[in-house]
């Protein structure tokens, strides 16, 4: 039986697009907390799996606070064009979304809790649009690699639909099969670590963060709580 968990987010602030000036890097300080990266022969260790939820910072963000999550990255995922850039995506020149790319560990967390984690941190019923980021580069997506968790996803989209979680909101989440991961440019990664003081990151990610810990208090590692 899946477990259900309502998250309804409310937003204010400005798009994650908008809050990068001229498109460059905002240089301020590391947050206090230091940040530990994994190798690439570390990461071969673990599954993976690939969502997008609107803008990447946030979710990156959401997903690295979950117990089993051993590293996120934040890239573009889901459309045609080759390499592409933060500002041909951000800018909705391209068919890709903002998507993360999640490192887990399946003795820990299952996929399906990480499906239940992807639904229950934003709201699936707006089409092309999270809080004030808008464009088809902000949709919701969860990307399958294979059979098993194409299943897994649309059983639970089933499930949600059935318990009329949404209150008949459609759901518009694509199911998409997962092709190519782009890696975002270095800047974006653990950007709200990196950026605590940027007006984005403590308007719109930082709350939508604490409200996501709110309700998913036994998915937390030890240290986010």
């Amino acid at each position: 039986m899946f477990k259900f968990i309502l998250i309804i987010t409310l937003f204010i602030g400005a798009s994650c697009q908008s809050h990068v000036e001229k498109k460059k890097p905002i240089q301020e300080s590391l947050a206090k907390k230091e940040i530990v990266k994994l190798t690439a022969q570390d990461l071969e260790n673990f599954e993976t799996a690939y969502f997008a939820s609107g803008c990447f910072w946030c979710v990156e963000a959401i997903f690295e606070s979950v117990k089993g999550v051993k590293e996120v990255v934040s890239g573009y995922s889901g459309g045609s064009e080759k390499n592409p850039t933060y500002e041909q995506v951000g800018g909705g020149l391209t068919s890709h979304a903002e998507a993360v790319k999640v490192y887990y560990d399946p003795k820990t967390i299952s996929y399906t809790a990480l499906v239940q984690v992807f639904f229950g941190s934003h709201d699936p019923t707006t089409l092309n649009r999270q809080g004030p980021d808008r464009g088809a580069q902000y949709r919701s997506v969860a990307f399958y690699k294979n059979e098993k968790e194409k299943q897994i996803i649309e059983g639970y989209i089933k499930a949600l639909k059935d318990q009329n979680v949404y209150n008949g909101a459609p759901i518009t989440t694509e199911v998409t099969q997962f092709t190519k991961f782009y890696e975002a440019e270095d800047y974006h990664q653990d950007y709200e670590r990196k950026h605590p003081k940027n007006s984005y990151i403590t308007n719109v990610s930082v709350p939508r963060l604490n409200r996501f810990k709110e309700n998913f208090k036994e998915y937390l590692k030890e240290d986010t709580h």
